[in-house]
């Protein structure tokens, strides 16, 4: 029988009393901020994704269209994903990462807190998931992000908090060191999940305990 992520799931996770997403509050570090997705921010997304140095290391991010974009804020307005038990799915923030000093390319990526300890999340999707375009990194913004979404971990209980990469993504694996976390394992991917089906073999397992 194929994987299936559901299969993982038990419904009782998703049973009653109904998810309440809550108020993050300010989210800065100096001129980092964490931004709920809106149109607002389109054109900046757009304009790092098709930026040389995300054509040259992340060609795939220039396909981005306004469509996917405008696709994507319907089904998450305000950057709240509700949970969805079939796709196995968990409620989910999203924000981007809007870099304050630089009005001419001032998105610099997008993260993403899971909310729910299933098999799913812990072992391969992970609690957090993070990308930062090629012009903006070297500046921690991934790391930096992490940290501002700790609190709001906690007031979810997510506490161990999981972060996976890839083992030959050395950027994030720094990222989560530089976090606290502690690799736990490196784990092969089923064959039926969606990534592997992208491609992804592999998942490497940090733990971070919050304090």
């Amino acid at each position: 029988m194929p994987f299936r992520l559901r299969d993982c799931l038990p419904f009782s996770h998703f049973s009653t009393p109904p998810f309440t997403f809550l108020d993050p509050g300010t989210l800065v570090d100096a001129e980092l901020e964490l931004v709920a997705p809106s149109t607002k921010w389109v054109d900046g997304v757009l304009t790092a994704c098709r930026h040389p140095l995300s054509i040259q290391e992340a060609p795939a991010l220039a396909d981005t269209t306004l469509r996917q974009l405008l696709e994507f804020l319907a089904a998450c307005p305000g950057g709240r994903q509700k949970a969805n038990p079939a796709n196995g799915l968990v409620p989910e923030y999203h924000f981007w990462m809007h870099a304050t000093d630089r009005p001419e390319l001032p998105m610099a990526g997008g993260i993403g807190l899971r909310i729910g300890d299933t098999h799913e999340t812990q072992m391969y999707s992970g609690h957090i998931g993070y990308h930062v375009y090629p012009p903006a990194r070297g500046r921690h913004y991934a790391e930096r992000a992490c940290r501002l979404l700790f609190p709001l971990a906690r007031r979810h209980n997510i506490n161990p908090l999981w972060i996976t990469c890839n083992p030959d993504n050395y950027a994030s694996r720094r990222t989560c060191e530089c976090l606290g976390g502690k690799l736990i394992e490196i784990v092969p991917i089923p064959v039926g999940h969606i990534l592997y089906q992208r491609g992804e073999t592999e998942k490497c397992r940090y733990r971070i305990d919050l304090p």
